[in-house]
Parts: C-alpha cells; structure tokens; sequence
C-alpha cells in the first residue's frame, strides 16, 4: 500500500481547541485510521496511505467547524466525527449548526449534537406523538424538556407535564416517611433537576406554583384528559402495556407528547411485558406518530459512557 503525505492547515486561534490536551485529539485520529499524525505548529503532517489521508482532513475541517463555533471540542466530539467521516456522513454534520431550541437559565444554548437528535428534534416538531427510544445518556429526556420550555415559552401549549411509572412506590419506597408525593419526589428528581437548569430554579418555581409545570407519577394521569400540553412520559420502558395504553388516550386537543425510554433497561417483574416494547409494535404506522431510535453514537455524556455501552452489548451478544 503506498504511503502519503500530507499537511493539512488548522487555523491558528483554534490549534490548541482542536489538537486537544497534550495532543489527546490527534492520538485519537490516528488510532482510527491507523495513521501517524505530527504536529508542527498550525499544521499537522499526516502520513499514510491516500484514503486514510483523505478521511483524516475531513475530520480536522469538522473539528475546525466546531471550534469556530466557540464550542470546547471533546473526545466525544472526536468520536462521533470520526464515525460520520467512515460512513461518508459527514456533510449532513452541518444541518445541526442551524438548528436551535432554546437557551437555559443561563445562557447555553440547546440544540442537537448528533444526527440522531436532530431527527429526534425534527420527529418532535412535526408529529403529535413521538417515541424517544435508545441508551442512558442519548438526551432522550433532556431535548423533549428543551423542546416543551421551548413550545411554552411561544405559547404553543399552556402547560408542561412531565411523569415517570412510579415503580418503586410500593414495597421499597413503602417503608419511607411523609406522604405518596414525598416518597415519589426522589424517583422524579432527575426530571426537576434538569427543569432547574433549563429555566432555572425561580422560574420553574414560579410556573410549578401556578399549576403550569406539573411533574407527577404515571398514576395520576389516569381519568384525566390533557388539553393544551406538553407531555413528557420518561423512563417509558417500565410502564405495562395497560399504563401505556391509559397514557397516551389522556392526549387533548392543541396537545404534543413524547415517549422516552431505553429498552435494555426494563425493571418490571420477569413475567411483565413492557408497554413501550408493545407501543412500537402496535403504533409503527399510525400517521401522527413518529420513532426516533437512538444509538451508542448519539450518547453526549462522558465519553465513558458509550464504552459500558459497548462492553454491556458485548456481553448480551456473547
């Protein structure tokens, strides 16, 4: 195979954003392409055979375009490119840039950071009901809060709700003080957290006071219809194809909902079956419904966590 060579520009005031501490993102480019990558001040020199070369300076012009957008480029950012370079992809990286949701409390803005959420997003905004499914750290949960304080704040709908199964509320949180609302507020704490950091913690007070937040076990839902709402159901996967059912006939006029779950995360009793397993069977081709399945490549936490994924597919698959 014969060996290439190339230099390949990286603008000045972004070499120390894209090469990474110590050189981490380059070391990491190489080990994909099995290449050698060397530094040499706002350039890099790339040697090894010509399509390696070549996929190497798609990588490096879309971590420049992440950069020139004042974002911290991450491992993480560095995986994902890499893998939209290899599948050819890469071009469809730039939607994302013009996509929006909103700001938090305190100024970041939110807006999708892989394909897959921007499929997500856009399931979102053209569908009434629509089902988030795939691993922790996706932004299942988090883009669909984004989306509804989004949809609230232009009045599209009048409230937001938010509600989980409560599957611990029996034997285990049984044994805790204070009422039901106290024993479920910590299974719904994940959900006020990331409340808190999108509209912080005087607005989303303020709106929860006046009834327009409402954040509740699944059982609360029942006998009720929901006019005018966003509905958020999360952690979908532990809800019996009977609560699924009830949910989503609570949907209203003017309202919008969104399903989020992880299938590989199934709490219910062995003999159980999960509604949202049954939800994707039953409701794949009723217009007004949409599916967004997304995958280890749109995990955005810690790049740490899309490698226990990998190692738990491993072991499944073994």
């Amino acid at each position: 195979m014969t060996t290439n060579n190339q230099s390949i520009d990286i603008p000045t005031e972004h070499i120390a954003n894209i090469f990474g501490e110590y050189d981490a993102n380059m070391i990491q480019i190489e080990k994909a392409f099995n290449i050698q990558v060397i530094p040499r001040g706002n350039q890099v020199k790339v040697y090894g055979d010509e399509r390696s070369v070549y996929k190497v300076q798609k990588v490096v012009d879309g971590l420049a375009e992440i950069a020139k957008k004042g974002e911290t480029i991450t491992s993480q950012n560095v995986d994902y490119m890499i893998s939209l370079v290899k599948e050819g992809t890469e071009e469809e990286y730039a939607s994302l840039n013009n996509d929006f949701i909103c700001l938090t409390s305190t100024g970041k803005t939110i807006k999708p950071r892989t394909l897959g959420q921007k499929q997500y997003a856009d399931n979102i905004r053209n569908n009434t009901v629509v089902f988030g499914i795939g691993p922790a750290g996706t932004g299942k949960t988090y883009l669909a809060m984004a989306m509804a304080i989004a949809a609230f704040k232009k009045n599209q709908v009048q409230r937001i709700i938010l509600t989980r199964p409560a599957i611990e509320a029996g034997e285990k949180l049984g044994f805790l003080p204070g009422d039901l609302q106290s024993k479920v507020d910590p299974y719904l704490r994940p959900l006020y957290d990331a409340l808190h950091e999108i509209m912080g913690p005087e607005s989303f007070e303020k709106n929860l006071e006046r009834g327009l937040i409402e954040v509740a076990p699944l059982a609360y839902m029942r006998g009720r219809t929901l006019n005018n709402a966003f509905i958020i159901l999360d952690e979908a996967q532990n809800t019996t194809p009977q609560q699924m059912k009830m949910f989503l006939t609570r949907i209203g006029i003017g309202s919008k909902v969104v399903v989020t779950g992880d299938i590989t995360q199934v709490d219910l009793p062995a003999n159980e079956e999960s509604g949202l397993l049954e939800a994707g069977e039953i409701l794949k081709d009723i217009e007004g419904i949409g599916f967004t399945y997304l995958t280890k490549r749109d995990v955005v936490r810690h790049p740490l966590v899309q490698r226990i994924i990998d190692a738990y597919e491993k072991k499944d698959n073994y």
